[in-house]
């Protein structure tokens, strides 16, 4: 099929081509062998009279025209696949259907076991790949990549809806036998103490204490940085440092770990922990039911902390 003269197969061989940055790359994601990879590209450079991709070094970069197109090819191809490619219906116990989800390791730990239960369950031929976050895993949903972002709400992006999961709240862990583990945890013995904080994939432990320090007029010590939520609890043993995270967290790592909780003298807000997905598969069945089984899990996950 053409439009205005383009072969329209073209523009998933274009979306694959500036996806991957990698003819050999593209070729594999769309099942195409590499040489008719390569004609694809020549007859994109010959429609659009553009190179589209430039060799440097031993990597391809896009040209300026390339990355005008990159999201307006991605949206076409992501509206036509929303509109026509969505079953209509979906039968849970049928389906070997496999959903991306993009989560923090705090979700992984303490509400993916649940959902996985509850999925498998209804569906124990449906599958998972649960795929870390990234600096910007709001780009990810954009170009329809992942099926389901789980997040704070302050990193949704207002382009595609999002539906609450759950509340959680912060406390501190110490270390069971270090002197903050005895008495009130007091903002003065807090801000005295060296901190061991988590910070996310791509970014640095300054930009994190300088989004504290604006937010809160402070900046903590920080003495150790994680890559993982779920570590940093085990990271204060045998020291006097301290350590903030999610409460549900906390309470199910306490169990194993020779620490203790305590309220955070700070005035932290409440994080609502959001699901999101792409706003041409809001109809999508399989999305749908997706989304109830994570709310579902919520409950059940809260009910068996407090069990």
């Amino acid at each position: 099929m053409r439009f205005n003269k383009l072969d329209l197969n073209l523009l998933v061989a274009l979306d694959a081509l500036l996806t991957e940055q990698s003819i050999s790359r593209a070729a594999e994601k769309i099942h195409l062998s590499q040489s008719a990879m390569s004609n694809a590209l020549a007859r994109l450079r010959e429609y659009f009279d553009d190179e589209l991709l430039i060799q440097v070094g031993r990597r391809m970069e896009p040209t300026p025209r390339a990355e005008v197109l990159r999201d307006a090819v991605n949206d076409v191809l992501r509206r036509i696949e929303g509109s026509i490619a969505a079953q209509p219906a979906f039968v849970a116990a049928e389906s070997t259907r496999e959903f991306r989800i993009s989560v923090s390791d705090f979700t992984l730990t303490v509400l993916m076991p649940h959902v996985l239960a509850r999925a498998h369950a209804q569906g124990p031929h449906i599958r998972f790949a649960l795929m870390p976050q990234v600096q910007d895993p709001t780009r990810s949903l954009d170009r329809a990549e992942v099926d389901l972002l789980v997040m704070p709400q302050e990193f949704c992006t207002p382009d595609h809806p999002a539906e609450e999961v759950f509340r959680e709240r912060h406390v501190c862990v110490v270390w069971r036998d270090s002197p903050l583990a005895q008495g009130e945890l007091t903002m003065e013995r807090y801000m005295r103490a060296g901190h061991v904080v988590m910070v996310p994939p791509g970014a640095n432990a300054s930009s994190v204490e300088a989004w504290m320090a604006r937010k809160l007029g402070f900046a903590r010590r920080v003495e150790v940085t994680s890559f993982s939520f779920a570590s940093s609890l085990a990271l204060v043993q045998g020291s006097d440092r301290i350590v903030t995270v999610h409460s549900r967290l906390a309470r199910q790592m306490t169990a194993h770990l020779p620490v203790v909780l305590k309220e955070s003298p700070l005035a932290l807000a409440e994080m609502h922990q959001m699901m999101q997905w792409h706003r041409y598969r809001t109809n999508d069945p399989g999305i749908e039911w997706l989304r109830g089984v994570f709310l579902d899990s919520a409950r059940e996950m809260d009910a068996a902390l407090t069990g």
